[in-house]
């Protein structure tokens, strides 16, 4: 069943029509699954266009599922390895962790072996970090807020902009449920990791 996901995954996200060399990883939930959009406008699809678009020979495979944990994209991530070799990771993941309340080192030890599991593969990886509402109380957003700092220095892994930065505080770019981006919103997502992903980038 995964597998038949994974195959349909990257026959949707693989836009461009010409030969790709190299290939970037999107693993992560539904914040980059296009949850609640079409997928053309989704901001990972947003990304394939745009590296069409500048020349970059890149294949965007999209392996995010709505609702997926680190634990879920751990047991996971051995078969999407046999099904792609990713030069680049975007890896973003967590948010549904701490929703649902998981155990902080449990969610750190888990994103952990992930990045090893995808620097053994040889992908680099730029790691999003997630954030919590207020209503968690501030031990547990702090705490969960400081894994993706520390799994960077201790793992010495890129970590981008909030993906959400300047979008998850406006309503008019949330869908109904206070939870998942407009389509609107999905090029301002883009631009929050393009800085990070970029420089990552080979031209040849």
């Amino acid at each position: 069943m995964i597998k038949k996901l994974l195959l349909t995954l990257l026959c949707l996200s693989s836009l461009s029509t010409r030969a790709q060399d190299n290939t970037i990883l999107v693993l992560a939930d539904s914040l980059s699954a296009s949850y609640g959009i079409a997928i053309e406008d989704g901001w990972v699809s947003l990304l394939q266009n745009r590296l069409r678009d500048q020349g970059y020979t890149y294949n965007v495979f999209n392996a995010s599922i709505s609702g997926d944990t680190t634990h879920g994209a751990k047991s996971r991530l051995d078969e999407i390895l046999t099904e792609t070799k990713p030069d680049i990771t975007i890896l973003e993941l967590g948010g549904n962790d701490g929703l649902r309340g998981l155990p902080i080192p449990e969610i750190k030890s888990n994103l952990g072996e992930i990045i090893g599991l995808l620097e053994t593969a040889g992908s680099e990886i730029l790691l999003v970090p997630m954030l919590l509402p207020p209503n968690y109380g501030k031990f547990y957003i702090d705490r969960f807020t400081a894994i993706y700092s520390e799994l960077a220095e201790e793992t010495a892994t890129l970590l981008s902009k909030f993906i959400l930065d300047g979008i998850a505080d406006k309503p008019e770019l949330m869908q109904n449920d206070g939870i998942h981006p407009t389509a609107e919103a999905q090029i301002m997502m883009l631009e929050n990791i393009w800085p990070d992903l970029q420089p990552m980038l080979s031209e040849e």
